[in-house]
């Protein structure tokens, strides 16, 4: 723009072309279309992983999303070998549930933010959701796409919050812009 002199003797022109600007910058975000979908890709073979959640897994011990391929070879390798059954990425020996909720709970200390989400999804699913609505919140601060949606869902339908159209559409914003695909739906379909 201009040199800081003419901002100082004319602050009240650029101010509003700050926030004009500020806007654009924001809508080319939001409007862009994202690299790959919100799930990332795989950390073993670097595909994107699918959006249907049913053709990936979360391991709970270093909560890698790895796809079904991969999670699929590295059993077939298992059998054959007659080996103990592991994490297909770190190589952590499958536990039982109860040892997976500690390795869980060392994730969320450690502020995994898909372990902070998925406990928050676990807190719903069982009603809780003011609860479900703090893990959401924290792993949505930590730049989970996932969180951000769940927030907006949690917002829209007063689950735990009171509904807040303003904080629902600033959610779903940030989840469109990570690439979240019902996020960029539910965006378009409330264009006014």
């Amino acid at each position: 723009y201009c040199s800081d002199e003419c901002q100082k003797n004319h602050k009240s022109q650029h101010k509003e072309a700050c926030k004009m600007r500020a806007a654009e910058l924001r809508d080319e975000l939001l409007f862009r279309q994202p690299e790959s979908n919100h799930h990332g890709d795989c950390p073993i073979c670097c595909l994107p992983l699918s959006i249907d959640k049913e053709k990936s897994c979360m391991t709970s011990c270093c909560s890698k999303v790895v796809c079904e391929g991969c999670d699929h070879v590295n059993k077939i390798r298992e059998i054959e070998g007659k080996l103990k059954f592991k994490c297909p990425f770190c190589r952590t020996p499958i536990t039982s549930n109860d040892e997976a909720d500690k390795q869980r709970t060392n994730r969320i200390k450690m502020n995994d933010p898909v372990a902070i989400c998925q406990e928050g999804v676990d807190h719903f699913e069982k009603g809780d959701a003011n609860k479900a609505f703090e893990y959401f919140t924290k792993a949505s601060g930590l730049g989970d796409v996932e969180a951000h949606y769940l927030l907006s869902l949690l917002y829209h339908n007063g689950h735990g919050v009171e509904k807040d159209r303003g904080k629902e559409r600033h959610h779903l914003e940030e989840a469109a812009i990570g690439g979240h695909p019902r996020a960029r739906n539910n965006l378009g379909c409330d264009e006014e």
